[in-house]
């Protein structure tokens, strides 16, 4: 039996689309295609919208009445001789051949091929791992969609493997393939770096995001800093320079060698700039009133710059990029509708120490990101001379303390920092949920991200 997987591109609710997609690539005795249903692709409560659950049930009849010779396996469902079939005990009998479908994996079943069908949402260092997870003694296929469900990327690595536990098929992360399994090739694993595949979700996100909701370009902020060079990088990569547009808006406190960062970096992408100085507007506001170079203060100009990157993104039809990390979420550090304003953020999930890696990644055969960005302290420039270590525990002791608390689980007593600080860090990432609430989709590339995997209360008076 020649058996075919199909790791295409699927989006929830468009079943035309995702009619034409398998149609398009049905080949050998059984292909295998990923979980297609509403459910599986991250509809959410699209599964109890009527017009929906009518659409779900015609869609794989539709498909059967094309008559097609082969087996038709998508996700549990089989189709095969003009009928639809599903079973009851995931079991099938294809070409002779004792087939099981299930969507988790189960030791020691009895079948000739076990399909593994869930669609796995992307994760940072959690691939290998899945992989290896899987200890088989019948032969295996598992096969992941291409495809964006809000903030979880699906984004392939199907793969094969042999009665012997051997892996003799892995397909790419974001791309589409169609590939017969040969039970007999054996293959090594390939570990690609991290931000080779988190530059691949990243920018496959932002593509399906735009396509899906009709954006053609984006807008963005820069500001000299590391955080909106990243999202510029990466929106020239995913949608192509002449798509992405950059909004300089200097003010009072901006040095010169963050203007000059920012108009370097967009020569190196070749992408469109205008200038927008804040400080007449900030000066106008407060004539009547009395500085006091407080909060308030810094967060108004954050907030004039909301409202000009606000007034691009609505009067040119343009996505407006946010560019807030992981780091700065955990501890609220961001003004709401300022630089937390946007519709989509590429590194919401991203601490700032992977911003840097991400960044030298994309600089490996030469400077895109300036290298001046990457090398300067990071600052709002909200007042002269500030730093973000004035406020918040250096980068790479606070990053650790974020992953350990919320990607290890560890408690407080188990984390090896000084308590203090890690009483401050943990009661922030508590304390500043209610601004989670109020921010942007964005991408999710680990397993307990705010967009996705944390779930904490606004209301509580533990922290």
């Amino acid at each position: 039996m020649k058996i075919t997987l199909a790791q295409i591109k699927l989006k929830t609710g468009d079943f035309e689309f995702n009619f034409e997609n398998i149609i398009k690539n049905i080949k050998g005795d059984l292909i295998i295609f990923p979980q297609s249903d509403i459910e599986s692709l991250g509809g959410k409560d699209l599964v109890l919208d009527e017009k929906c659950r009518k659409f779900q049930s015609e869609f794989y009849q539709k498909i059967a009445d094309k008559n097609f010779s082969q087996n038709i396996l998508i996700g549990d469902v089989l189709i095969r001789n003009g009928e639809v079939e599903v079973s009851d005990d995931g079991f099938y009998d294809i070409c002779g051949k004792k087939v099981f479908v299930s969507d988790t994996f189960i030791e020691d079943i009895e079948c000739d091929l076990y399909v593994l069908a869930k669609n796995r949402y992307f994760a940072m260092n959690t691939y290998k791992e899945f992989v290896d997870s899987i200890e088989t003694k019948t032969n295996f296929v598992y096969v992941n969609a291409l495809g964006l469900a809000d903030c979880n990327v699906y984004a392939g690595g199907s793969f094969a493997k042999n009665a012997d536990n051997e892996l003799v098929l892995q397909m790419p992360v974001c791309e589409e393939d169609i590939d017969t399994v040969d039970f007999s090739r054996v293959i090594e694993f390939c570990d690609e770096p991290i931000e080779k595949q988190v530059l691949a979700v990243t920018t496959f996100a932002l593509k399906e995001y735009c396509e899906n909701t009709g954006f053609k370009k984006v807008v963005l902020g820069l500001s000299g800093g590391i955080d909106s060079a990243l999202t510029a990088a990466l929106a020239v990569k995913a949608l192509g320079s002449e798509n992405v547009f950059g909004i300089l808006m200097p003010s009072m406190f901006s040095s010169e060698g963050s203007i000059k960062d920012s108009l370097r970096l967009a020569e190196n992408l070749g992408m469109q700039t205008v200038t927008e100085p804040i400080t007449s507007l900030f000066d106008a506001f407060m004539q009547e009133r009395e500085r006091k170079h407080d909060l308030a203060e810094e967060n108004l100009q954050a907030r004039l710059r909301g409202l000009i990157l606000m007034f691009y993104s609505n009067r040119e039809n343009m996505l407006l990029l946010s560019t807030g990390n992981k780091s700065e979420s955990a501890m609220g550090f961001g003004t709401l509708y300022g630089d937390l304003a946007g519709g989509y953020n590429l590194i919401c999930d991203l601490t700032k120490t992977n911003v840097y890696k991400l960044s030298n990644y994309i600089n490996r055969e030469g400077e895109i990101i300036p290298q001046e960005i990457i090398d300067k302290a990071p600052s709002a420039e909200l007042h002269p001379n500030q730093k973000d270590s004035d406020r918040l525990p250096e980068y790479d002791v606070l990053d650790q303390i974020i992953e350990m608390y919320l990607e290890q689980n560890m408690s407080a007593d188990e984390i090896p920092f000084e308590r203090s600080i890690v009483d401050e860090v943990i009661t922030k990432i508590h304390r500043f949920q209610f601004k989670r609430h109020q921010v942007c989709l964005g991408v999710r590339l680990t397993e307990r991200a705010f967009c996705g995997g944390v779930n904490l209360p606004v209301i509580q008076k533990l922290y």
